[in-house]
């Protein structure tokens, strides 16, 4: 091992078990903690956050990784270890431009805003969260001027972060191209909406049973129970401490039984890119998902593509008719194929069929580039967001909660983050075009084995952690880089022939 890495490993080990235990702070916060416990809670990922920040911020960190991202010594280290400094170079570069005092300010600010965020999207008061976001975009704005060289686009640097070279140019081009292709195909589905009945999803469901068949879902998916667990949370999602301690969250609502079942699919796709991480990469900068595009490239992959498909619940609508035979008894699989993939325009992202989604993406990122062009004030987005909704989707939110409140996002500074779900739509149709050129897949799904596919994906994904970029990932397993074409083709032809267009 090259003596200068080596040097370095000492400090990785103890940022990752301060970033492990906010981690942790962070997972009880959003399941088990009790109300009461924000504030005090915020108190200490303040200061665990500053002694991760001193650990990372030094000079000792500073000189090594100067002297690795030389040539020559860039040669003498593996793909790993070129990985890692890569990657931590990144994160000191972001971090190191911000007054340590502010980091933890800042800490402590997002331990709480998310606690403010739910109450307020409980009580469907837009005035309690309005001053917090107001903070959290000074915050976000200002943390990204420090590292902004002259003439950058304080957006463009937001989404970097998420998605490396996605710049508002290139997502400004993928949208028109979407829109340009989607917008009459939806108009030409929303005129035959009548044609699918799916009113057997809004009967009352047990929470009790979805839970006890999500966990099956979860598993049978390929969910490992000796290295991941499942809780409850107002929003679903996943979080990693290490590719052997990966957890992800449901939500269940009593009249609607399709949400937590895409739910638990989409968060245990993003749950086996973590669990499919190298353990040479794991605790190390490296050792987690490439970039938000991939990673719900993979969530899209397995809720959409697999979870949507027919060939999947062959083998599972018995089933899912066993846990609810009362609700189910006079639903054939026909019917409910055609029901979880009805496309009619809503208000919620979350519960979107997969040809309304880029909407509802479309929609929050012009928001955002508004919001960091200061074309808005906070005050005007719940007006915005009801004006675009109604521009985009002829739907018109009545309460905060389902408009301007539905998602978390925005209460822990995740400006930038929004386009990913759209480009990792974009990159698991692009996948799944590739993968079934390459396997049997409609048939291993018939079967109920998913081992392939889960190996597949681990083999050419997953294992490699940040070791290659989206683009180099796409580029060494399919031939070529990200190319939207796929997800408009599919789209196109799904919806064609379920709506017999």
């Amino acid at each position: 091992m090259n003596k200068l890495y080596e040097q370095l490993l000492p400090y990785l080990e103890r940022n990752h078990a301060y970033q492990t235990a906010l981690a942790l702070l962070s997972w009880d916060t959003e399941t088990l903690a009790p109300p009461a416990a924000a504030d005090y809670t915020a108190k200490s990922v303040g200061i665990l956050s500053e002694e991760a920040y001193r650990i990372l911020v030094c000079d000792e960190v500073h000189d090594l990784l100067k002297k690795l991202s030389s040539k020559k010594e860039q040669e003498s280290l593996s793909a790993e270890e070129r990985a890692v400094v890569r990657c931590l170079k990144k994160e000191y570069e972001k971090t190191a431009c911000i007054p340590q005092k502010e980091y933890r300010e800042f800490s402590e600010f997002c331990a709480t805003a998310q606690t403010i965020y739910c109450r307020a999207k409980l009580a469907d008061r837009f005035e309690d969260f309005a001053p917090v976001l107001e903070k959290m975009i000074d915050y976000t704005r200002r943390f990204a001027s420090y590292r902004a060289k002259k003439g950058d686009n304080l957006y463009d640097l937001l989404l970097n972060d998420y998605e490396e070279g996605f710049t508002v140019k290139v997502l400004d081009d993928f949208f028109e191209q979407l829109r340009k292709a989607l917008v009459p195909l939806l108009h030409k589905v929303t005129a035959k909406k009548d044609m699918i009945d799916k009113s057997y999803n809004y009967r009352t469901y047990p929470v009790e049973k979805q839970r006890d068949f999500c966990r099956f879902l979860a598993g049978y998916t390929g969910f490992d129970f000796n290295r991941g667990v499942i809780a409850e949370s107002e929003h679903p999602f996943t979080t990693n401490l290490h590719n052997h301690d990966v957890r992800l969250t449901n939500h269940y609502h009593e009249k609607n039984l399709e949400s937590a079942i895409f739910s638990v699919i989409h968060e245990t796709g993003h749950a086996l890119y973590e669990m499919g991480v190298d353990d040479s990469l794991t605790g190390t900068p490296a050792g987690a998902g490439v970039s938000m595009g991939m990673h719900e490239a993979q969530s899209r992959f397995y809720e959409n593509m697999i979870g949507r498909s027919d060939a999947f619940w062959e083998p599972l609508f018995a089933k899912l008719t066993a846990a609810f035979p009362d609700e189910l008894a006079d639903v054939s699989m026909e019917q409910f194929l055609n029901g979880i993939n009805r496309a009619e325009p809503g208000l919620i992202r979350t519960e979107a069929d997969e040809l309304t989604y880029p909407l509802h993406i479309m929609i929050r990122y012009e928001l955002e580039k508004q919001i960091f062009s200061g074309d808005c004030t906070v005050k005007d987005l719940p007006e915005l967001w009801n004006q675009k909704y109604k521009e985009y989707l002829d739907v018109t939110p009545k309460t905060y909660a389902e408009g301007i409140l539905q998602d978390i996002h925005w209460s822990m500074g995740n400006f930038g983050y929004f386009p990913s779900y759209a480009i990792g739509s974009a990159i698991a149709a692009q996948i799944y075009s590739y993968m079934k050129g390459q396997m049997p897949l409609d048939d291993y799904l018939k079967e109920g084995n998913l081992v392939p596919v889960r190996e597949f994906l681990r083999d050419h994904i997953h294992k490699y952690g940040s070791i290659y970029t989206t683009n180099e990932l796409l580029k060494q397993m399919t031939g070529e880089e990200f190319n939207p074409d796929y997800y408009i083709r599919y789209l196109t032809e799904k919806y064609t022939r379920l709506y017999q267009l």
